[in-house]
């Protein structure tokens, strides 16, 4: 089976066009379920490797729609780095246009492709608390809740080079306050006039390079909490920048950054047994 590598600020993603229901058939001639044919898929050591697995498929009103899973098959219902590579592979597989809108788990989304550069109109933030606290094993840790298309639990540290992302991250993801979804959690440090952004992804169940949907979590709190306007360029843990763009009433959010094409490549059936 065809597929294409996509990454946006570090976020990697495995996409296949999925419009005739191939990936369907498949797994009903393999007796598979999605979920592992996931977590195969997605392996680093087995598999292609990658942060997650879009699947494009027809919509009866918009361009396309999506089934998006994280790296443990899990299904999610937004990933904005993973939007920006699916408008993208989107539209030079001619499946949309340079100005498209497509289904999610988390409603419409509208995207902008100009060349790499890809800038997607996010769903509206809700559930929002500048002023949440998590009590773990050690402190109390404050911070800021939102669900920016998925939850994200914002803490602002100190020193976001030494911070425990793995282990601090996993407590806070598991916390009973987040049950039973759990959250993604972002560290967030403001530095040289810019904000740096680390996160612990809900899924892939460790440290990636980028989220979308944390850097506009990461954002919003941090104007909220600091008075900052937007836009807000936020430092990915690649290394890259994602600008964020937003009004003062939230009605629209937009996330912008570029992609990248890693490869085309055709998936063999004997991974899968």
């Amino acid at each position: 089976m065809n597929f294409s590598k996509l990454e946006g600020t570090g976020n990697d993603f495995i996409i296949i066009d999925n419009r005739a229901h191939f990936i369907n058939n498949f797994l009903a001639k393999k007796d598979l379920n999605i979920e592992t044919f996931v977590q195969i898929t997605c392996n680093r050591k087995k598999g292609i490797g990658a942060d997650g697995l879009i699947l494009i498929e027809k919509s009866s009103s918009v361009n396309f729609k999506w089934e998006f899973f994280n790296a443990d098959g899990s299904r999610a219902s937004m990933c904005g780095n993973g939007a920006r590579c699916a408008a993208r592979f989107a539209f030079e597989k001619e499946i949309a246009p340079k100005e498209m809108a497509f289904e999610t788990g988390a409603g419409i989304i509208k995207a902008t492709v100009n060349g790499k550069t890809v800038k997607v109109l996010m769903t509206k933030p809700y559930d929002i608390n500048l002023k949440c606290k998590v009590k773990t094993g050690t402190k109390n840790i404050e911070g800021a809740f939102l669900n920016t298309g998925v939850p994200h639990f914002v803490t602002f540290v100190e020193d976001i080079e030494n911070v425990d992302v793995e282990n601090l991250g996993r407590e806070i993801r598991f916390h009973e306050m987040f049950k039973p979804e759990g959250t993604n959690v972002n560290f967030a440090q403001f530095k040289d006039g810019k904000l740096f952004v680390r996160t612990y992804e809900r899924g892939v169940e460790g440290e990636t390079l980028a989220c979308g949907t944390g850097s506009v979590a990461a954002a919003i709190a941090f104007s909220g909490l600091f008075s900052k306007e937007p836009p807000i360029t936020v430092i990915t843990r690649s290394g890259e920048p994602l600008t964020i763009y937003f009004d003062n009433q939230l009605k629209e959010v937009f996330l912008e950054g570029n992609t990248s094409w890693i490869c085309d490549g055709e998936l063999r059936e004997e991974i899968f047994g």
